[in-house]
């Protein structure tokens, strides 16, 4: 177990390189933040000279790996650290120097068990890409395919699991202040992330989960995941098919090689709503670094560790959300918000609906050039305070991911309209799924999974309640504090954790909410 001296040591550390990129400044100004974070963090920048301009960014960098993958995560909670800080963390580069190479060959033998020439017959020294998590390199397998092999750095796993444990400490106790910080649910969010980067530092997950986007999207023309080396993956090491293309974002290399560049902005964006809508599981770490377009036009998609998923339910909700708003249907998309219960039931319908009137009608009429999806799902954040809406963690990382696909297809396609483009699929979507046909089949289907449970549900009532007779049931037994436990809770620690809690709550600000910029 942690001390708390030890988690307020590592908060303050990182609050203090924070301050020196100017990333505390706001803390001061928010009048949502509570009077103890402001003056702890006026002390962590005392002595500091910070830019007049934050740099979130460079913050977490300097900070180390787990601060890059949680600035990463943050970049989605606009509504939690404001635009600015949200913008600045989408540029965060996760990168690091390169672990030389006679650890990686050390990290490989260990995992495996045998000698590295036993399964490659060559590996590039050289990375073609240093992570905060892994680095990769290029190789030849023993029967001749050319292959991208990841390998976790070294001691990884141990480092991110320290730093978790301060981040579920800290967030904890911003929790625990009430009012807008349980609003915004800083705990979910840091387990969120936990979740996500434990899937990373698994590399067996991440090449599950590349193998079941796959299945996912067969049939999909023009979009396709690179095959795994299953007997040359494991915790540690994951080895993928090598992937001979273009980076998309090299855009006079795609033109030079007579791709049609709107037609690959369009096949983008209708792959991800396939995968969002259709499938409930998609990339959601679509930057240009992670795709390549290969000579016949289709594009590959690379590095899997970053997942989203959405029910069926939760999936039909957003279509008929995204299809209300293009067609300017506000009072049905206030009614998805209400029956999905992501606003309260105490607000008004109308009002919410006339809310939503004011963030989609700006954006009606406007030329192609000036449509934003990312504006829209901005604004959409905007007035969630207003209505009480808690934090949709599924839902903030496919807006990361939409606006990230909407940045890619705009750079190949500046005249691309997202609406034009997602309305006629999210409409067909809509009559399959949602359909009368679909609704009667579904039900059907729903009634016919229920009676067939019936039987076993019986068994297990008899189970939990059997006849009469035998030894009678013992009855609750009370909590008792033990001794060590009360004088544990009422001795010398006693103050010492209070103390401990309460600065630790102030620094977290600098490490988790960046001082709730608004």
């Amino acid at each position: 177990m942690t001390r708390p001296s030890t988690h307020i040591f590592r908060l303050l550390k990182w609050g203090r390189t924070m301050g020196r990129h100017g990333a505390l400044q706001g803390i001061e100004r928010d009048p949502n933040t509570p009077p103890p974070v402001k003056r702890l963090a006026r002390i962590a920048r005392l002595g500091t000279f910070p830019p007049r301009v934050p740099d979130y960014a460079g913050a977490f960098q300097d900070i180390g790996p787990a601060a890059i993958k949680l600035g990463q995560t943050l970049a989605t909670r606009p509504d939690l650290v404001g635009e600015e800080a949200a913008r600045n963390l989408l540029h965060l580069q996760d990168s690091l120097p390169p672990v030389p190479f006679k650890q990686i060959e050390a990290v490989i033998e260990a995992s495996f068990g045998q000698p590295i020439d036993a399964l490659f017959a060559s590996i590039d020294p050289e990375p073609v890409g240093a992570a905060s998590i892994a680095q990769v390199h290029r190789g030849v397998t023993t029967e001749g395919r050319e292959v991208a092999i990841k390998v976790l750095r070294p001691g990884i796993r141990e480092r991110f699991e320290r730093d978790i444990q301060t981040y579920e400490w800290a967030a904890a106790h911003v929790e625990a202040m009430g009012g807008e910080a349980a609003r915004l649910r800083p705990r979910l969010t840091i387990a969120n992330f936990k979740r996500w980067t434990n899937r990373e530092l698994d590399l067996r997950r991440e090449a599950a989960s590349a193998s079941e986007l796959a299945e996912a999207m067969k049939g999909i023309e023009g979009y396709r995941i690179p095959d795994i080396d299953w007997d040359r993956t494991n915790g540690r090491v994951m080895t993928v098919e090598w992937v001979d293309g273009v980076k998309i974002s090299k855009i006079e290399e795609l033109q030079a090689r007579g791709h049609d560049l709107p037609q690959l902005a369009s096949r983008l964006v209708i792959a991800f709503l396939t995968q969002a809508i259709s499938a409930g599981f998609f990339h959601a770490d679509m930057h240009q670094g992670n795709l390549f377009v290969e000579d016949d036009g289709t594009i590959v998609a690379i590095d899997f560790g970053i997942m989203g998923r959405i029910d069926r339910r939760a999936r039909a909700w957003l279509a008929e959300i995204l299809y209300g708003l293009t067609t300017g249907n506000y009072r049905r998309v206030a009614e998805i918000h209400f029956e999905a219960q992501y606003v309260p039931s105490y607000h008004s319908v109308d009002e919410f609906a006339t809310a939503l009137r004011a963030v989609g009608e700006p954006m009606r009429g406007k030329p192609v050039s000036e449509l934003s999806v990312g504006q829209m799902l901005d604004g959409l954040f905007a007035i969630t305070r207003d209505f009480d809406m808690q934090t949709q963690p599924h839902l903030l990382l496919l807006q990361k991911t939409m606006v990230m696909v909407e940045g890619i297809a705009t750079q190949l396609n500046p005249k691309i309209n997202m609406w034009e483009v997602s309305a006629p699929y999210v409409r067909s979507w809509i009559r399959d799924e949602l359909g009368p046909e679909a609704a009667l089949a579904d039900r059907i289907r729903t009634d016919t999974e229920t009676l067939l449970r019936l039987p076993d549900l019986i068994r297990r009532i008899e189970d939990r309640f059997p006849p009469k007779g035998g030894a009678p049931e013992p009855p609750p037994l009370p909590d008792i504090e033990l001794m060590w436990e009360r004088r544990e809770r009422q001795g010398r620690g006693w103050l010492g954790y209070v103390l401990a809690a309460a600065i630790g709550a102030g620094a977290v600000a600098g490490a988790l909410s960046l001082g709730w910029i608004g």
